[in-house]
């Protein structure tokens, strides 16, 4: 189901969080990210991620599914939408929302108006009196600026919500009553009349956990979250650079427009001429998107990069199967992919050829080429990642996509390193045919935990015909693949971000966005690389806008691992780089272009700070097991506790 009714907008078509529940013997072929209990090295009782050897950077194209990016900061809204009203809350609400819908049903059965379904929460199914048409009651509806959905000629459905009133119920029975020529009465109040047959209603308690009992005023409820806030590190603390996630600043003045009502309210079937600003920001967009790309069409359908790529997939097959070339149905795909290319390439039912990287971190063109040559007849297209995801411009991306279009493939472009194209190069100049972009990473929507993200795709010309449909909705090419979301626009409302983004840095802007984003990563390769092996650099010596930091040599030499480099790193007030990946043993660093040079120097010197700790432990100076490193991150319970055993000083221990 969807968490949208929880408290959510529905924003011209999202964000909203989604769910599902299955039975416990299901759970471990679950897709996404799940929260376990287990106990923490004191004993405690502590929450982490569970089951993660199933998702894709481990099981690639035998993942459950290509998930990656959720919403989780859609789905803790709708948290405390349940925490706020609790469980007496909810039912009040439900019991009220069904009451209004039970009272329209009431006068408009009075009109002479059938309804359909006998049982029903917040839904009406009408069926229009003999000589009345859909398109009748239209006019009278859109006269008296109400929107109703029209299923059929003699058939119109109607919801209600929360948010409903009375004032709002006689106003909707006016436009029925006036299409039958017939006077209505005005209510004043709710029928307490239930329409939900009793074996359909629960009765088992549910929200049964205290958090659900306890933050019911605003006083209580503000200070919870701020509780919670306080537990997570964000951009609004430090630096986050992790690798290959595009942790830029999100501004203010892009964020404000999501809690305007004329965004946030308008529900995305409405008709066109309702939503005029909207499609003038998502033409806009879309048309300096294209031109940034180097592309002819778009679709932003797609609700993240992996969603994107599944969609960008299947408009390659079905350009294939319009050409008559149904049979070809294998991808090459490098050893250095994110996990999600293979899964969506998997969901898509090809056949995944893994292509080698050689040792400097670039694709194997000998590998490429003799593998596109030997599966020349099925072969659909290619999956890269440009700059790579080593960190490296690969310096043979052009040579790569002719050998794939001329042994009959297409070229897709994994758009998640966007950040180190922009005004530079573009995909259509290295010769691809289709990408996604990550506007959660390059076009400054925030991550929010895990989302919302955004995955529009961005193709060329010959395969703007094929880009995603919608039922409803006019939206996508002739010759279209069906929608890969339910909103024609994928979650519109966050495109607002990109677009004053986008507007406010201008052309010129975003190159030197992109222009620093590469200086800032080189800058602290090269003031890191007397201390950590850079594991790949370009034939220039230079990075892209990423480097990978090898962290392998100091197990054999002190017995830490990166893993203890990035607990430690918390005790400096960092967050750590992306870990083991997509090297095992390394970490990889992403600073952006929004970190001002006091803060990159900051971590750099928080990195060497670590460096000389881990060394004084290979020369014998710390203790192998009880060092700084391997009691990572110390908490506040650890330098407040009355017993303190370790051979170091709380002040080197959480204030270094």
């Amino acid at each position: 189901g969807s968490t949208q009714r929880f408290g959510i907008p529905v924003g011209f078509g999202g964000p909203s969080a989604a769910y599902y529940a299955t039975r416990e013997k299901y759970k471990r072929n679950l897709p996404g990210r799940i929260i376990g209990v287990t106990r923490d090295a004191k004993g405690k009782i502590a929450l982490r991620m569970a089951l993660q050897t199933r998702e894709q950077h481990i099981k690639r194209e035998k993942a459950t599914s290509n998930i990656c990016t959720s919403q989780v900061l859609l789905a803790v809204m709708a948290g405390m939408y349940g925490i706020y009203h609790g469980a007496d809350g909810l039912r009040l609400i439900a019991t009220r929302i069904h009451q209004t819908a039970a009272t329209v049903e009431m006068i408009l059965s009075e009109l002479g108006y059938s309804i359909l379904n006998s049982n029903y929460f917040d839904t009406l199914c009408i069926k229009l009196p003999k000589g009345i048409a859909s398109a009748d009651l239209r006019a009278i509806a859109l006269e008296n600026e109400i929107n109703l959905f029209y299923y059929d000629d003699q058939t119109v459905f109607l919801s209600v919500d929360e948010t409903t009133t009375v004032e709002n119920i006689n106003n909707l029975v006016r436009v029925f009553a006036i299409a039958v020529v017939k006077k209505y009465r005005t209510i004043e109040k709710l029928t307490d009349t239930i329409r939900i047959d009793k074996k359909f209603i629960s009765t088992s308690s549910f929200l049964d956990l205290n958090v659900f009992k306890q933050y019911h005023t605003e006083t209580e409820m503000m200070r919870y979250i701020k509780k919670l806030e306080r537990k997570d590190i964000s951009l609004t603390q430090s630096m986050i650079s992790l690798g290959s996630c595009t942790m830029k600043m999100n501004a203010a003045n892009e964020m404000i427009p999501l809690s305007w009502l004329a965004f946030s309210e308008i529900h995305p079937f409405v008709p066109i001429d309702q939503a005029e600003g909207y499609y003038q920001i998502i033409t806009e967009l879309g048309r300096d998107l294209l031109e940034i790309t180097g592309f002819s069409g778009i679709s932003f359908q797609p609700n993240s990069g992996a969603a994107g790529e599944y969609a960008g997939l299947m408009v390659i097959r079905q350009y294939h199967i319009d050409k008559g070339q149904a049979h070809r149905n294998v991808v090459l795909i490098p050893s250095s992919a994110h996990g999600t290319n293979p899964a969506s390439a998997a969901m898509a039912g090809w056949q995944i050829v893994v292509v080698a990287c050689d040792e400097k971190g670039n694709i194997s063109f000998d590998d490429l080429k003799s593998k596109a040559e030997e599966h020349k007849e099925r072969l659909a297209c290619c999956m890269i990642t440009y700059p790579s995801t080593n960190g490296v411009f690969e310096s043979r991306i052009r040579e790569i996509t002719e050998v794939i279009h001329k042994n009959g493939g297409q070229v897709y472009m994994d758009g998640a390193n966007m950040n180190a194209q922009v005004g530079l190069t573009n995909p259509g100049i290295i010769g691809a045919d289709v990408c996604h972009l990550n506007l959660h990473k390059t076009f400054a929507i925030p991550h929010g935990g895990g989302g919302p993200g955004a995955g529009p795709i961005c193709v060329a010309e010959h395969l703007v015909e094929y880009l995603p449909t919608h039922p409803i909705m006019p939206t996508g090419g002739n010759k279209g693949v069906s929608a890969v979301s339910a909103s024609p626009y994928g979650s519109a409302s966050i495109l607002l971000i990109s677009y004053a983004y986008i507007r406010m840095m201008g052309g010129k802007g975003l190159t030197l966005a992109t222009k620093y984003a590469i200086l800032n990563a080189n800058y602290m390769a090269a003031r890191l690389k007397s201390k950590f092996k850079i594991v790949f650099a370009g034939e220039t010596g230079f990075n892209a806008h990423e480097f990978i930091l090898d962290c392998r040599d100091f197990k054999n030499t002190s017995g830490i691992l990166e893993t203890d480099i990035a607990k430690r790193l918390m005790d400096y007030g960092f967050h750590a780089p992306t870990l083991s990946f997509p090297v095992h043993g390394t970490l990889m660093v992403e600073p952006t272009e929004s970190e001002p040079l006091e803060e990159l120097d900051r971590f750099i010197e928080a990195m060497i700070n670590i460096f000389n700790e881990i060394e004084e432990i290979a020369n014998g100076k710390a203790d192998k097991s009880d060092n700084v490193l391997k009691n990572a991150p110390h908490t506040t319970d650890d330098i407040a506790s009355d017993k303190w055993e370790h051979p170091y000083s709380r002040q080197k221990a959480a204030f270094p």
